[in-house]
């Protein structure tokens, strides 16, 4: 993990926010390369989602909510951690549940846990709520309160009857979106698994009462498959229904994706069950109905929901350490993201052999023509062999370098990231030829 996070600092992927000032734990800023994996990890679940389907349609739901919301969905009264903290030297807070699970897997009574930093011992716990509150205008007062979202999912019931009125669905059909939730976790850390603000990739699938259980084994397979497309191994991919003791009061059946990251295997995505809990809670409370009800039969009914809620910084972490890797090139250590070419921050880079004779301008003329349809850069700062470290560094699956004999034959050396083979191919078409290889990789 020390490695990857040093390699995304090193090439601005992502790096600790608000640095200046000594920053500020679990918050992150990303730069270029991590901005252009973030978009190409998004893009590809909005594929998913929305563009290779005809039963899921997009939305984008305000942050900040009606605090009934977080009423009638429990998180006001329920949502919260135990928090203790140390009585001996650090006086670092911990929570509980986390210290007494890795008691557990230690052979520990989770019951004597101390303070895994110096050994204190710890404070009686406490309810500690994890929405972030704030106020609507110049008075602060208990009218005015409100939170930021503490997960994406509640707009998306907010906006069923809306939905349903204007998108001519019905069950069996999905609500996605992107965007990010707000948690004041006390975290240990670990980089971007778990931060104070994220972007969760969200739907809401409602389905028949009857047909919930055949969904939901759907969509556990479905969104499995999904990070094997991307490029993780299989084999550092697992499905793990949750526990009878583990399932929360509205679920009757919970999985996780889970990722064997560096610090061992962790949830990457969780698929709920969540029954009609939701409906039923902001029906109550708003007093508006919120059934589906059939236009012929004049029949109705509250859908079951299948809840598939991904973690955006927690996939980009998972493709990041599995595409890490180190080999040995001529007697050098090569550091190389082997990322997917889906996802690849670029596609390919465009490299003038020399910074004269030519080279610079037709590269240029090559970089200007590529960029119209992938994402390109182009180089010319330094020593060729430290320009492709450079770009094998971010992942850049290609290279293409302008050399001598371009200038006789019209043709480019074209370089593979991860087998390094070159191969001579003509400039003409050589955008179509990427694109091909891209897309079949």
């Amino acid at each position: 993990m020390d490695e990857v996070v040093a390699l995304c600092k090193r090439r601005g992927l992502i790096f600790p926010a608000s640095e200046i000032y000594g920053g500020i734990a679990n918050t992150y800023d990303y730069g270029h390369y991590g901005v252009l994996l973030k978009r190409n990890v998004t893009d590809a679940w909005w594929k998913a989602m929305i563009q290779e389907r005809d039963d899921i349609v997009a939305l984008d739901s305000a942050i900040i909510q009606h605090p009934k919301t977080w009423e009638a969905s429990g998180h006001l009264a329920g949502f919260s951690d135990p928090l203790v903290q140390c009585l001996g030297k650090c006086k670092k807070r911990y929570r509980l549940d986390h210290l007494q699970e890795e008691a557990v897997e230690k052979g520990e009574d989770p019951a004597l846990v101390k303070c895994p930093t110096c050994g204190g011992d710890l404070s009686e716990p406490r309810a500690f709520n994890l929405m972030f509150q704030t106020n609507i205008g110049p008075v602060q007062d208990e009218g005015s309160t409100v939170y930021l979202r503490p997960e994406t999912a509640q707009g998306i019931f907010l906006d069923f009857k809306q939905t349903l009125n204007y998108a001519r669905k019905k069950p069996p059909f999905g609500i996605a979106q992107i965007g990010k939730s707000f948690r004041n976790e006390i975290t240990p850390g670990n980089f971007i698994f778990r931060t104070l603000e994220f972007e969760q990739m969200e739907m809401e699938f409602f389905v028949p009462p009857d047909e919930a259980e055949q969904w939901y084994e759907y969509w556990c397979q479905e969104r499995l498959s999904w990070y094997v497309k991307l490029g993780i191994n299989p084999e550092r991919l697992r499905l793990r229904p949750h526990d009878a003791e583990e399932l929360s009061h509205y679920s009757s059946g919970t999985s996780d994706v889970e990722y064997l990251y560096p610090i061992g295997w962790s949830e990457l995505e969780g698929i709920a069950n969540r029954g009609n809990f939701d409906l039923t809670q902001h029906a109550e409370h708003s007093r508006e109905k919120l059934e589906w009800k059939d236009p012929q039969t004049g029949k109705g009914y509250l859908p079951h929901v299948i809840e598939p809620a991904a973690g955006l910084g927690r996939t980009m972490l998972a493709l990041l350490c599995e595409a890490y890797d180190q080999d040995d090139i001529g007697g050098e250590t090569r550091t190389v993201l082997r990322l997917h070419p889906t996802v690849a921050p670029i596609k390919v880079a465009v490299l003038p052999l020399l910074r004269k004779d030519g080279h610079p301008e037709k590269a240029r003329e090559i970089y200007t023509a590529l960029r119209k349809r992938l994402s390109a850069e182009y180089d010319e700062g330094g020593h060729i062999g430290k320009r492709y470290r450079r770009q094998d560094e971010i992942g850049t699956p290609y290279g293409i370098t302008v050399d001598h004999q371009t200038f006789e034959d019209d043709t480019v050396t074209l370089r593979d990231r991860d087998s390094l083979t070159q191969e001579r191919v003509p400039v003409e078409g050589l955008v179509d030829l990427l694109e091909a290889k891209i897309n079949a990789a």
